[in-house]
């Protein structure tokens, strides 16, 4: 039989897993980020949800489904640099990609290839999983939502 304190430090090194596995997915989203212009809103009205729960939870598979991809190409491109420091990558800014050493522009590029793909085969638009990703940087609602989500998607599937 397991001791609490055994059972806590599991619970707790398995919380701080998830958590840093989550800011690394919302750090891989920040990669592929593309820019887009917000509305205005009107005066007087209620806003409308900006992201709903089918969103939310199709935002949350691309993420987890894009994380080992993205570890990979970090991995290898970090093989490539060596001790160097490696450069913010994104997708849509050719200089990051660029600046690279050419075996590494062809890592990020079929990165950003596969992440997009990814995110289409979800349920998404790129715009779309683009605005949430930019929604998450300042909506602690919508950042506890994907945080939730990404934690019921990991659980094993008996305890769904």
């Amino acid at each position: 039989m397991k001791k609490i304190s055994d059972l806590f430090s599991l619970t707790s090194r398995k919380r701080i897993l998830t958590q840093s596995f989550l800011f690394g997915a919302i750090a891989t989203v920040g990669v592929i980020s593309n820019a887009f212009s917000f509305s205005s809103k009107a005066y007087g009205q209620t806003p409308a949800p900006i992201v709903n729960n089918t969103e939310i939870n199709s935002y949350a598979q691309a993420v987890l489904a894009m994380e080992p991809a993205r570890q990979n190409a970090f991995g290898e491109i970090k093989k490539l640099i060596g001790n160097g420091e490696i450069p913010k990558i994104v997708c849509n800014d050719p200089n990051s990609i660029n600046g690279l050493p050419k075996k590494a522009q062809d890592i990020a590029v079929n990165y950003c290839n596969h992440a997009q793909k990814i995110v289409e085969d979800n349920g998404l638009r790129f715009e779309q999983f683009n605005k949430i990703t930019i929604e998450l940087q300042n909506n602690t609602i919508l950042k506890r939502q994907v945080y939730n989500t990404l934690l019921r998607l990991q659980q094993p599937s008996e305890s769904r």
